[in-house]
Parts: C-alpha cells; structure tokens; sequence
C-alpha cells in the first residue's frame, strides 16, 4: 500500500519555524530599552527592544493569512504559545533550580535580565495571543481581505494590535501599583507606532513576495 501525505508548502514550513523562534527571541530582546532617537513633535522615544522581534510575528502572520487564508494564520498564533511557554519553564528551571558552577560569578545578572514575575508572564501570554489574533482579524477583514489593499490593511492592523497590546500588558502587568500606567503607556504606544509604520509596510511585501516565490521554486 502506498502511504500518501498531504503537501505541506514551503513557505508556510519555514514562516512557521522563523515565527516559533521570533516567539521566544521577542521575550528575551524585551529586556533591553532602545532609543529611537529625538522626534519632531513626538520628542524622545523610547520602546523595549522585544518589539523588534514581535513586529516581525505581525508580519508573518499576516503574510500567512495573505497567502493561505485566515484560519491558518489563526492555527500559527495558536501555535506560537507552545515556544512561549517551554522558554518561560525552561528559563525558570535554570535560573531557580539549577544551580550555577562555583567559578560563574553572573548568575545574579543573569536572573536580573531573563527572570520574569508569574503575573508579567501571564501578562506577555494574554497580550500576545490577543494582539495577534486581533492582527490576523483585522488584516483578514479590512477592505474585503485577500488580494486587496495589502499594505493598508498590514499596516492599520498592526497599529490596531500593538495599541492592543501595550494596553493589555501594562495593565495586568502594574495594576494596583503606584506607577504612571497611563504615561508609560503613551510612550510605548507612540514609539511601537512609529515602528509600525516603518516596518510593516514594506515588509508585508516582502514576506507575501517571498512565500510566493518559495512555493513556486522546485523543492
């Protein structure tokens, strides 16, 4: 009996294995706070570096659901909490179990950087699966979805999600403490913006160009 599999694209194959790694490196560029420089009207910006990576999973996603419909990009975000949630327990394990070798003096650096409270972990896991799924939503959606007002829809989907998700993460993140939320809010919100609208744009294309032209190449 001959076994038969179900072809399995190219581009969806390697847009799945760049997001599942984009997951886990979104979380630990997140600790460092970049400098987008001194803006006219908009003054100095600041945003966490995280967002570099998590801009390019906005991206991929909607490059998926451009190329192959809204349901598979919907099964990619899914998807995407299994490398958030390994890295999370496997980073808690070697920071607060296993123990360091007696000639490593930075292990205190180390959990400094990479450790995370349970609450801003859950935070990271509702902020992400949402502002994603609201992604694919709206860039499905906007102007009748595929084939349509490509750029437009990427870009106004992403600045739709990543509005979305400053909000939620902050919020479940310092709620009940007395911090400025709506202040640190309006700095990240302005600054992922800006990024957005430099970003996305052009890179939708690319991607969408480049899912093409992988499934059209002969294996």
């Amino acid at each position: 009996m001959q076994n038969q599999t179900a072809a399995f694209p190219r581009s969806l194959f390697i847009f799945s294995l760049l997001y599942g790694g984009l997951c886990v490196l979104a979380g630990v560029m997140g600790v460092k706070l970049a400098s987008l420089g001194h803006w006219p009207l908009l003054g100095d910006l600041a945003v966490e570096s995280g967002i570099f990576a998590f801009l390019f999973l906005v991206i991929i996603s909607s490059a998926v659901a451009e190329l192959f419909g809204q349901e598979r990009a919907n099964q990619l975000v899914r998807y995407g909490f299994v490398p958030l949630i390994v890295a999370m327990i496997m980073l808690t394990v070697v920071i607060r179990v296993v123990p360091p070798a007696p000639f490593w003096g930075d292990q205190a650096a180390f959990e400094k950087l990479l450790s995370q409270g349970v609450r801003m972990q859950f935070a990271g896991l509702i902020s992400y699966g949402t502002s994603q799924t609201l992604n694919v939503y709206l860039f499905s959606r906007i102007a009748g979805g595929q084939g349509r007002l490509l750029v437009l829809r990427a870009w106004i989907a992403s600045l739709l999600s990543q509005t979305l998700d400053t909000v939620l993460f902050i919020t479940i993140s310092f709620v009940g403490q007395d911090l400025p939320l709506a202040q640190i809010m309006e700095g990240q919100i302005i600054s992922k913006l800006v990024l957005s609208t430099i970003m996305v744009p052009p890179l939708i294309v690319v991607f969408v160009r480049l899912g093409r032209w992988l499934d059209r190449t002969p294996a």
